[in-house]
């Protein structure tokens, strides 16, 4: 097997597992932080901590629902990265 396909397959994988478990909570933090920008500028409130404290709430409370999944999708990647650790001679 080609050691240079294995290892851009390797790098490939990692980066898709990085987005899909950071996607879920950018996204909140994105959505969130549009409504409380449009808020503040129809009210003309200008408070940094009203922009600030719904972001890390909205944030937390979405990494809390999708911790178990996130931990699944860990443990399948590392399952695949150490099954591969075979073809690199390092075990």
């Amino acid at each position: 097997m080609n050691l240079d396909l294995t290892i851009t397959d390797l790098v490939r994988d990692l980066m898709l597992t990085v987005v899909i478990l950071a996607a879920p909570a950018l996204l909140v933090a994105l959505v969130v932080g549009l409504l409380v920008s449009l808020f503040q500028a129809l009210t003309s409130v200008q408070e940094q901590t009203m922009a600030l404290v719904p972001k890390m709430i909205a944030v937390m409370l979405v990494a809390l629902l999708l911790l178990a999944p996130a931990l699944t999708i860990l443990k399948d990647y590392t399952d695949r990265i150490l099954s591969q650790l075979v073809e690199f001679g390092l075990s």
